[in-house]
């Protein structure tokens, strides 16, 4: 399903979801995040499809959640109240579902990523900036602080340090300094962005799949565990790959390759 402000569309391997409300800033509202989550279904249960692109249209990426969309809580919630309807909101479990599936998600920020956009985009696997692009969490200005899982996600991403220069002081950083403190892994020229994200995506839809899913299982809980763990993940799921008939096959290819070089 889409709603009047999303967009999808496939390329060969790839899947691509629009946020499509650039008049608003692609300021994201129920139907919105519940048209990504059909199109994450759609993603998950489709085995010919290898990548998921999320991205959007106009000048910003997103300005984070459109508050006038959400109303407010019953009046005698209370803080339990309020943590219960927000642990249980859809978005937050989609989140987690983005890091748990086994195919890789890349999310292209062209503008300005803010907010609740970058606490979707924490959760994804790659993200791709345009030059003009910048991030910032300014949930501080709601008294509040990012609690989709942005916080949590922001430290272990790029440490304590720059979380609290990004939301305890509430300062944006440009797209060259997201690259440099480890938030984003490209940032592309604007006149080429399109061009360049596609190609990313495309490459990586060509890598072998269960490869892939190894390895993003691998490296997310090697986050966690110490090093004698995480190298025992390692070498069990490599194992889990060997004498696979797409394992067998990228040898046959890399041997006739080199061979050929000879």
């Amino acid at each position: 399903m889409t709603d009047a402000y999303t967009r999808l569309g496939r390329n060969g391997a790839v899947l691509t979801f629009a946020f499509n409300r650039p008049d608003k800033y692609n300021a994201f509202t129920r139907p919105m995040l519940a048209a990504l989550r059909d199109a994450f279904e759609t993603f998950a249960n489709d085995g010919d499809l290898r990548v998921l692109l999320i991205r959007s249209t106009g000048r910003y990426f997103s300005s984070g959640m459109d508050v006038t969309a959400l109303g407010a809580g019953p009046a005698d919630e209370g803080p339990s109240g309020f943590r219960r309807r927000y642990r249980e909101s859809a978005w937050h479990r989609l989140y987690d579902e983005f890091e748990a599936i086994e195919k890789p998600i890349v999310v292209a920020h062209q503008g300005p990523c803010l907010g609740a956009a970058l606490e979707m985009s924490l959760s994804c696997d790659f993200r791709l900036a345009s030059d003009t692009a910048h991030y910032a969490l300014p949930e501080l200005n709601m008294g509040m602080i990012p609690g989709s899982g942005g916080t949590s996600r922001l430290v272990r991403m790029i440490g304590g340090h720059w979380a609290r220069y990004m939301i305890m002081a509430n300062r944006s950083i440009g797209a060259e300094q997201a690259r440099t403190v480890g938030l984003v892994h490209e940032v592309y020229p604007a006149a080429e962005f399109d061009r360049l994200v596609e190609e990313f995506c495309l490459s990586l839809a060509k890598q072998p799949p269960e490869a892939l899913a190894a390895a993003k299982l691998a490296i997310e809980l090697a986050v966690d565990l110490d090093r004698t763990q995480a190298r025992n993940v390692e070498r069990l799921a490599n194992s889990s790959l060997f004498d696979r008939e797409e394992q067998t096959r990228v040898f046959a290819a890399l041997r006739a390759r080199f061979s050929k070089s000879d």
